[in-house]
């Protein structure tokens, strides 16, 4: 009798920091679709809490949120000694994206509107396999 091991890895967790629920809601679906356990959040109360209490592989933030910008809260989670090594995609409509990453201390970036191959891509290239 043969016996099938079959072990099943960890599914990649991804954090969205976005206020436009309609964004959320896409990008869980895709993150999802891709096998990733998501969680979103519409506010940046507690970024850090937030950020530490799930333990992403990967977080997307908005630059426009209500409480602290993402400016901000990736400040905030790139000065945390325990969280500054969660790679951080500043995703934005504004026109400056690349700038605003850059003063956030964002490790990526990517534009609204985005297209879903560009942010599987995006995915994949800090969480893929």
């Amino acid at each position: 009798m043969t016996t099938n091991n079959i072990t099943s890895k960890p599914r990649k967790k991804i954090l969205i920091f976005d206020d436009n629920l309609e964004i959320l809601q896409l990008c869980t679906e895709i993150l999802e679709d891709l096998g990733c356990e998501v969680k979103t959040s519409p506010t940046t109360t507690g970024t850090e809490l937030q950020v530490t209490e799930f333990l992403p592989d990967l977080i997307f933030m908005d630059n426009w949120l209500p409480d602290i910008s993402g400016i901000e809260a990736t400040r905030l989670i790139k000065a945390n000694a325990d969280l500054k090594h969660i790679p951080v995609v500043y995703f934005s409509a504004n026109s400056n994206i690349s700038q605003l990453a850059d003063e956030a201390g964002a490790d990526d970036f990517i534009a609204k509107p985005f297209d879903i191959d560009v942010f599987e891509e995006m995915v994949q290239k800090y969480v893929g396999n």
